[in-house]
């Protein structure tokens, strides 16, 4: 005997299947949420390490900034020690040059000058002072260009004030200074050009005042001074 199934079988069949949806559904809102919930911790765990890392390179930058500002610190130091050290070198080197100057002062200057003011900027030196003519401030220029301590001189101004004293003429000369080479003990080479224009000069005005007056014959012929006002051989 056939058997017929009278029962509502497809709607059964309906429901199971929304059953296994929403099952489905169900499933996949788990994952979805769990997977959002991995990704989250995910993230903060990457935050955090960012995080840890930026203060980390904060310490190291503010580090930075100390060992910088030190830095400049020293070399503000360095430079003051740098310029102090040129001053002490500028002073150690030139700290016998004041003595050989005013000795080569006194050297030079002849017996028909006389020196009333000097005044030294850099390597310079404003010289004033009186004397008995014009050929003694030549003279007295000559006897400065061949030191050792002083060079050029240019002659600024020379006048006669006609006054009654043993030397009328005013002069004033700048001279440029100079520095001769050192040995290895720190003093100068002892060297005959710085005396022997004065010395010179000297010799050769007590030789004019020492020579016998020449007798004044018919066939002796009269001496040609020169420029210095010796005879001239």
């Amino acid at each position: 005997m056939a058997h017929i199934n009278l029962l509502p079988w497809r709607a059964e069949r309906r429901k199971q299947r929304e059953r296994e949806f929403y099952m489905q559904l169900g499933v996949a809102f788990v994952a979805a949420l769990g997977f959002l919930l991995l990704w989250y911790l995910w993230m903060g765990a990457r935050i955090d390490n960012q995080m840890e890392r930026n203060s980390y390179l904060q310490g190291e930058i503010k580090l930075l900034q100390e060992r910088n500002d030190k830095i400049k610190d020293l070399t503000s130091v360095r430079a003051r020690l740098l310029a102090r050290k040129e001053i002490i070198e500028h002073l150690q080197a030139n700290r016998s040059k004041m003595v050989h100057l005013f000795d080569e002062l006194v050297k030079t200057i002849p017996a028909s000058a006389r020196l009333t003011a000097l005044k030294q900027t850099g390597d310079s030196m404003t010289l004033d002072g009186v004397a008995q003519s014009n050929a003694s401030v030549a003279e007295y220029m000559r006897n400065i260009e061949s030191s050792r301590w002083m060079g050029h001189t240019d002659l600024t101004k020379t006048e006669n004030v006609h006054d009654t004293s043993r030397m009328p003429y005013v002069f004033g000369l700048t001279v440029a200074l100079s520095r001769p080479g050192s040995n290895e003990n720190g003093d100068l080479p002892a060297t005959a050009a710085s005396t022997s224009a004065p010395q010179t000069a000297a010799g050769n005005a007590a030789a004019h005042l020492n020579a016998p007056a020449r007798p004044s014959g018919a066939g002796a012929k009269p001496a040609a001074a020169d420029g210095n006002g010796g005879p001239q051989s």
